[in-house]
């Protein structure tokens, strides 16, 4: 599926949330020190990256990181397949099992598995489930059992992925909504996702800004509707999160590679 089309404006509706996978190819780039919830995939086409983690650094041709693991990545100089994915969504899981650590380090082999056969690609550009089911079976993800997500947090993240910007988020006011006391939930969330329910927030909003600049809506646009006080303000949560600034995160959506010249895509299972 394609990202969806640019809002017309800030009454035009919530901004979308990150879909479970979303996926672009362009020329890599240098982030600085960061961490993040979703998972983060960066494959060189050709020759390696360099990642630093835990004070070592790594010369590879790709790296999968794991949720909340910081990290930073200098792929200047090489074509790169970006992918972010939902750690909470099933191929998030999967690969999740696969992790040994805070990173997991690809080898040349498992990089020509998932960049270098034409069909995988032609795969990832049409979208859809088989370039997911690729990308597992190129990592060797077998099916991950099924994680013990408290219901009451399962319904709270049904509510938030369908809650505008602009809905309260207040934690007594999301305790209500799920029907458990505000004590209770801030329990059972971090024990059921991993990360404490107010950071998960400020991640989310994070993740609809993303979602609306890569789509193409102006920054501020992007900041205002996803809750940020201002454009300077979203710029500081993306080097905090991501490492990179907001205009980078464009400059890759919007980066042109034969023989597709559009080649972001977002992909749900």
């Amino acid at each position: 599926m394609r990202l969806p089309p640019p809002v017309s404006g800030p009454s035009a509706g919530p901004l979308p949330a990150w879909p479970p996978v979303h996926t672009a190819r362009g020329p890599g780039s240098v982030s600085t020190s960061h961490a993040h919830h979703a998972m983060h995939l960066v494959v060189s086409h050709a020759g390696l990256i360099h990642v630093e983690v835990g004070g070592e650094l790594h010369h590879v041709p790709g790296v999968l990181t794991a949720p909340d693991a910081r990290h930073a990545i200098d792929a200047r100089g090489s074509e790169v397949t970006l992918v972010f994915l939902d750690p909470e969504s099933d191929t998030g899981e999967r690969l999740r099992a696969t992790l040994a650590g805070p990173v997991r380090l690809l080898t040349a082999e498992e990089r020509d598995r998932l960049v270098g056969d034409p069909s995988t690609e032609a795969s990832r550009l049409r979208g859809g489930t088989a370039w997911t089911a690729a990308l597992l079976q190129a990592l060797n993800a077998e099916p991950a059992p099924q994680r013990r997500v408290h219901p009451r947090v399962r319904k709270l993240l049904r509510h938030l992925s369908v809650l505008p910007a602009s809905g309260d988020t207040s934690l007594d006011a999301l305790a209500a909504a799920v029907g458990l006391s505000p004590g209770r939930l801030m329990h059972v969330f971090t024990e059921s996702v991993g990360i404490p329910l107010r950071p998960y927030l400020g991640w989310l909003r994070l993740q609809r800004a993303a979602a609306a600049i890569a789509s193409g809506v102006p920054l501020s646009q992007a900041a205002a509707t996803a809750g940020f006080v201002d454009a300077a303000h979203m710029t500081r949560g993306f080097r905090a999160m991501f490492g990179a600034t907001p205009s980078s995160l464009r400059a890759a959506a919007a980066s042109p590679y034969k023989p597709n010249p559009s080649t972001t895509r977002t992909l749900r299972e």
